[in-house]
């Protein structure tokens, strides 16, 4: 049974109408003028106006980062409406988890959600009861997907393996997972540890590399940000750390411990000088309270 079977409006609401298709979708009839025909239908029967609509045509469902999506959220941010009609979840949010979090935002501005073909009506008490059964389950879903990932990256981790097909520059990936030391970027990360030590800056680090025509591990240009993804990189003295799992892996190692903390040392020198400025600061500010306080006790006993 559709939801717009059971539908029993209380109240004149203006609506927001949402359309998505993708490229496949379309192939079975889900056009985006057929979703808006059955949602503004619906919005007649409740009587409730409609105020906008919003369409994703070709558009992925997979996350909520579609322009007419953010647009419905800016206007609903704006409190233009009052309910947002679609014609199916699966158009709306794929993901229980975009769809829990979508919710709680519009709930907080006071704006409910109504499918046309299912039972979720965030309208009324008895819908939002349902949405909430609906919010745990997405949670516990949420909870068991980071639990199941969070274990297998631990068991690639005690293997000594890289999650992903990306190592950090100056490694190349084995087909068993585990870590090789590249030669050639070996070389290039000791000059970027060097230059950094011996410039304290990393966009000028960046400068100096982009000059002798050097690239990051994906063939792209140095700045200041990748620079200091080499520099913090604890792997390059064999600090293995992947999810909850650390060890030193002295095959890893590309640099003597001694470079990397004098290279870490640079790097928060502002830091260190920033916080003993902050403590004299302090004790300047306690030393003139005090003169302050003795001067109006004499004044007080004169």
């Amino acid at each position: 049974m559709d939801g717009e079977d059971t539908l029993e409006p209380d109240k004149d609401l203006d609506a927001a109408i949402y359309a998505r298709t993708s490229s496949n979708s379309q192939r079975f009839g889900y056009s985006i003028d057929e979703q808006v025909r059955r949602c503004w239908e619906l919005c007649e029967n409740a009587s409730w106006d409609v105020a906008f609509v919003f369409s994703d045509e070709a558009e992925s469902g997979r996350d909520t980062e579609r322009p007419e999506f953010q647009s419905m959220l800016k206007r609903a941010r704006e409190n233009l409406f009052d309910v947002v009609v679609f014609w199916k979840l699966d158009r709306f949010c794929r993901s229980l988890v975009d769809l829990v979090k979508t919710e709680e935002e519009l709930d907080d501005l006071g704006v409910g959600l109504h499918s046309v073909t299912e039972f979720l009506d965030t309208t009324n008490p008895v819908g939002r009861f349902n949405f909430r059964n609906l919010a745990s389950a997405a949670e516990l879903e949420s909870d068991l997907t980071s639990q199941r990932v969070k274990l297998g990256m631990y068991g690639l981790a005690r293997e000594r393996k890289w999650p992903n097909d990306h190592p950090p520059l100056g490694y190349e990936k084995n087909d068993d997972g585990t870590l090789r030391i590249d030669e050639s970027e070996r070389q290039l990360v000791y000059l970027i540890f060097r230059l950094y030590i011996q410039e304290h800056s990393m966009p000028q680090v960046a400068f100096l590399l982009n000059q002798r025509s050097k690239t990051t591990s994906r063939g792209d240009s140095w700045c200041r940000q990748s620079v200091g993804k080499v520099l913090r990189n604890k792997l390059y003295i064999g600090h293995y750390q992947i999810a909850d799992f650390e060890a030193n892996v002295e095959e890893y190692r590309i640099l003597p411990d001694s470079v990397f903390e004098e290279a870490t040392e640079a790097r928060f020198r502002f830091k260190h000088a920033q916080a003993e400025m902050d403590n004299s600061r302090k004790q300047s500010k306690a030393e003139r309270i005090v003169d302050e306080y003795r001067t109006y006790q004499d004044e007080e006993s004169s």
